[in-house]
C-alpha cells in the first residue's frame, strides 16, 4: 500500500486584516482533521513558520535558456507566464465547480476546532519526494556521470554545427525529400570522422553513417538505416552487453506533471516516451523529485540535459536491468507550506498534535474529480456511453469560472462557429487538452471524433469493462472515488 509521510508544514498568517478579509474569498482547505483512520502509514509531522530550508528544493535553480522554436517556445511562455498568478483566480474557478460534499467529503476525524489556510498558492508551496520501495527516500544530491570507458567523448556533443544538428533532425524525423545528409570534415584525420560518426548515431537514434569521397574532400554521409521503422528506436548493437539496458536517475521538476515532463525528455532527446518507466506521477503544481527509467539512453546524454533544459535536473545516475513499474513505491514525502493561516496558536497546536498521533482520512481529493465547472466523471460517463459528441462539447464549450484568455476566446469562437480551424486560431498554447482536441478534428474530421481524440478503439473497449455497473442507484454514473469517500464518511 502506497504511504504518505509528511513532515514539515509551514504555516503563514495574513500580514494585515486586509489580506485576512481577502483570503476568506478563498476556498481554503481544512487540513488539521481531514484525513485517513484505516492506514498503516506512520505520519511524522513538525510545526515550523518559515519557508522549507532551501535544502529541501534540492539547493538548485536551474539556468534559463532559449526554448525549441516556434509554437513550443510560445507554450512555454504562456505556461510558465500565469502559473503563479493571483490565486484567487483558482477559487473563483472553484466556486463554479464541486464541493467537498458534492463528493462525499464530509466528516473529520477529530472534533475539535480547526483552523483554515491557502494551500498551492504557490507552486513551490508542495515539495514531494519520491519514497522506494526499499523505503529509500528519492534526493537529486549527485550530477556525476558513472564511468564507461564505452561512452563517446564529451566533444561528441559539440562537433556538429547547430545547422548540421537542424539538417540531421529534419532527416531523422522525415521532415523534407532529403533521403540523407553530408558533413564535411573540415579536419580530415580519422580520429575527427570517428567522432563525427559517434555524434551522429548517439544524438539522431535511427541514422547510419558512412564516409564517402566528394571532389577530393571527405564527408559522413547520415541517412536512415531503415526507412521510416528506424525513426528513434534505441540502437541495440551499440549497447555494450555489460552495461544495464535501463539508465536510472532522479528527476527533479518544477510546475510540470510527469508526463509533462518525459514529452519533454524524449523530444530534447528525439526518442520516443514510452521507453520511459517510472513508479508514479507526480503533481504539476509542486516541485518534486522522483526516480525514472529509460531504455538505452547513456547517462552521459541524459546529463547534457542539464545545459539545455528550464525547470527540470537531472542526476543519481545508475545503470539497471530492468525498468521501473507504476505503484512499486511505498509513498511520498510531502513538505508542505500553508499561508494566510486563521486560528489562534492554541487551535493550530491541537489540530497539529491531532494529525500527527491520529492522522487523517484517506478521501480522494477534489482533484479526482475536476476542479472547473465541467467535472472530469461527466466526460468520463459520455466516453462509457459512447456519445462522443457530448464528450467534445463538455471539453469545447464555455463554461463558468475563471480560465486563462484565450481558452475563454476558444472557447467562445467554438459555441459560436462549431469550427476548428477558427477555434484553434484563438488557441497560442496547442498542447493542452482543447488545443489536442480540435487539432485531431481538424485533422480527422467532425464524422470521425474517435481518432481525432486519438483513442484506439481497443482502448476504448478496455474502459467500458470498468463501466459502473449500475446507473441508476445513489451512485449511478458517479465515480467509485465518491462511493469510496462516502463509505469513509
Amino acid at each position: 500500500m502506497e504511504t504518505v509521510e509528511m513532515n514539515n508544514i509551514s504555516l503563514k498568517r495574513p500580514h494585515s486584516e486586509d489580506d485576512a478579509a481577502n483570503a476568506d474569498e478563498i476556498k481554503r482547505q481544512k487540513i488539521s482533521e481531514n484525513s485517513k483512520t484505516g492506514s498503516n502509514s506512520e505520519q511524522n509531522v513538525q510545526t515550523v513558520i518559515e519557508q522549507p530550508d532551501k535544502s529541501m528544493l534540492e539547493d538548485t535553480k536551474n539556468e534559463i535558456i532559449p526554448n525549441e522554436e516556434g509554437e513550443e517556445q510560445e507554450d512555454e511562455e504562456l505556461e510558465d507566464s500565469d502559473e503563479d498568478g493571483d490565486p484567487e483566480s483558482f477559487a473563483d474557478m472553484m466556486k463554479h465547480g464541486l464541493t467537498e460534499s458534492d463528493v462525499g467529503i464530509t466528516k473529520f476525524v477529530s472534533c475539535h476546532k480547526g483552523f483554515s489556510g491557502i494551500l498551492k498558492e504557490r507552486y513551490s508551496d508542495f515539495v514531494v519526494h519520491e519514497i522506494g520501495k526499499d523505503g529509500r527516500v528519492s534526493h537529486l544530491d549527485d550530477f556525476t556521470v558513472p564511468v564507461d570507458d564505452e561512452d563517446p567523448s564529451e566533444e561528441t556533443f559539440t562537433v556538429l554545427s547547430d545547422e548540421d544538428k537542424k539538417r540531421l533532425e529534419e532527416l531523422q524525423l522525415l521532415k523534407n525529400k532529403e533521403t540523407s545528409v553530408a558533413i564535411e570534415v573540415i579536419e580530415d584525420t580519422k580520429e575527427k570522422r570517428t567522432v563525427i560518426h559517434q555524434a551522429v548515431k548517439s544524438l539522431f537514434p535511427g541514422l547510419e553513417t558512412k564516409t564517402e569521397d566528394r571532389d577530393g574532400k571527405k564527408y559522413i554521409i547520415a541517412y536512415h538505416a531503415a526507412g521510416k521503422k528506424a525513426l528513434a528506436n534505441p540502437r541495440k548493437h551499440s549497447w555494450p552487453k555489460s552495461r544495464g539496458s535501463y539508465c536510472h536517475f532522479v528527476l527533479y521538476k518544477e510546475n510540470k506533471d510527469t508526463m509533462d515532463a518525459i514529452n519533454v525528455l524524449s523530444k530534447f532527446l528525439r526518442v520516443k516516451p514510452n521507453i520511459f518507466s517510472y513508479m508514479g506521477t507526480k503533481d504539476k503544481r509542486a516541485i518534486t523529485v522522483q526516480e525514472i527509467a529509460v531504455l538505452r539512453i547513456t547517462a552521459q546524454r541524459l546529463a547534457h540535459l542539464n545545459k539545455c533544459l528550464m525547470n527540470f535536473k537531472l542526476g543519481n545516475f545508475s545503470y539497471k536491468n530492468h525498468p521501473l513499474k507504476l505503484g512499486e513505491l511505498q509513498g511520498n514525502h510531502f513538505t508542505v507550506v500553508l499561508r494566510n493561516i486563521t486560528g489562534t496558536d492554541d487551535q493550530i497546536e491541537q489540530a497539529m498534535n491531532s494529525l500527527r498521533e491520529i492522522g487523517f482520512i484517506n478521501y480522494y481529493g477534489m482533484q479526482r474529480f475536476g476542479t472547473t465547472a465541467v467535472p472530469t466523471y461527466q466526460i468520463g460517463r459520455a466516453i462509457l456511453q459512447n456519445n462522443w459528441n457530448e464528450v467534445m462539447d463538455l471539453i469545447l464549450k464555455p463554461r463558468p469560472g475563471a480560465e486563462k484568455g484565450y481558452l475563454v476566446k476558444c472557447r467562445e469562437e467554438w459555441a459560436k462557429t462549431k469550427d476548428p480551424a477558427a477555434a484553434l486560431k484563438k488557441l497560442p498554447v496547442k498542447r493542452c487538452v482543447e488545443g489536442q482536441l480540435l487539432r485531431g478534428l481538424l485533422k480527422y474530421g467532425m464524422k470521425n471524433i474517435i481518432s481525432a481524440f486519438g483513442i484506439p478503439c481497443l482502448h476504448i473497449k478496455k474502459i467500458r469493462l470498468y463501466k459502473w455497473s449500475s446507473t441508476s442507484g445513489t451512485y449511478g454514473w458517479l465515480s467509485p472515488f465518491k462511493l469510496w469517500n462516502s463509505l469513509y464518511s
